[in-house]
């Protein structure tokens, strides 16, 4: 079957087209000219993507965006924001809600249909080498085969990207890694991030992972390099504080 995406954009001629390339490319393609009943469809089928302009009819795609990821059962599907705001600002604003790209119109096709395929690449491929480890440090619990987080044996909601970054620094453990690396190696073809996008992720992966953000445990600054992720000391009663299972 194929892939089905959510398109919100008020804008008519480009609806009709952006609905057109997709469905061309073969995917499956529902698209709203306001946000309306968005959330319900999408609850009754889970969309592989959502496609949002901000600025709308009767709401904007920043609060629909900030809703999904509140919602357990949308939390994790994938958003890429449409939308004619270029200032980085509003980039960094769209990736705190939760945003996965963001492309500013006008734009190409060919480019469209890039970014969508990228993101749905990030998000469906196995971030662990191999796709089978699960990794244990402490309170964590981080399933590269499945993309799922537990926090104190707890499930834990995140994006595909929020994902990829806490993986990959969870297995180079005491690395220092740039904000520039870490672009390459997490979003590879996202164009729209930056550094800051960087430390934005980082913020949001803090707020799921440690007890205290603002003091954290694993996911440590290093000023002027980058960032860290660092084994916490555990009680001798717990135990070696990492383990690795391959299923």
């Amino acid at each position: 079957m194929s892939q089905v995406i959510f398109v919100l954009e008020d804008d008519a001629d480009i609806r009709r087209l952006v609905q057109y390339q997709l469905e061309g490319a073969g995917y499956t393609v529902n698209a709203y000219p306001a946000v309306g009943s968005i959330l319900q469809d999408a609850e009754r089928q889970r969309p592989a993507l959502f496609l949002l302009d901000i600025m709308v009819p009767g709401g904007d795609g920043l609060d629909l965006c900030r809703r999904l990821r509140q919602n357990p059962t949308l939390a994790s599907v994938p958003i890429i924001f449409l939308t004619a705001r270029a200032g980085e600002n509003d980039r960094v604003h769209g990736l705190e809600l939760g945003a996965d790209d963001y492309i500013t119109k006008p734009f190409a096709m060919r480019e469209l249909l890039a970014r969508v395929k990228a993101v749905l690449r990030r998000f469906e491929r196995p971030a662990a080498p191999g796709g089978a480890s699960v990794l244990r440090i402490d309170t964590l619990e981080i399933d590269g085969n499945s993309m799922q987080l537990r926090v104190k044996n707890e499930l834990v909601t995140t994006t595909a990207t929020e994902f990829r970054l806490l993986d990959y620094l969870a297995r180079h453990p005491g690395r220092v890694f740039s904000r520039d690396h870490l672009l390459d190696a997490v979003w590879g073809d996202a164009r729209f991030v930056t550094p800051r996008s960087v430390d934005v992720y980082v913020r949001r992966i803090r707020e799921k992972i440690e007890t205290d953000p603002e003091t954290p445990r694993f996911l440590k600054t290093m000023r002027g390099a980058g960032y860290r992720f660092d084994l916490p000391k555990v009680k001798e009663a717990i135990g070696s504080a990492v383990g690795l299972a391959t299923e």
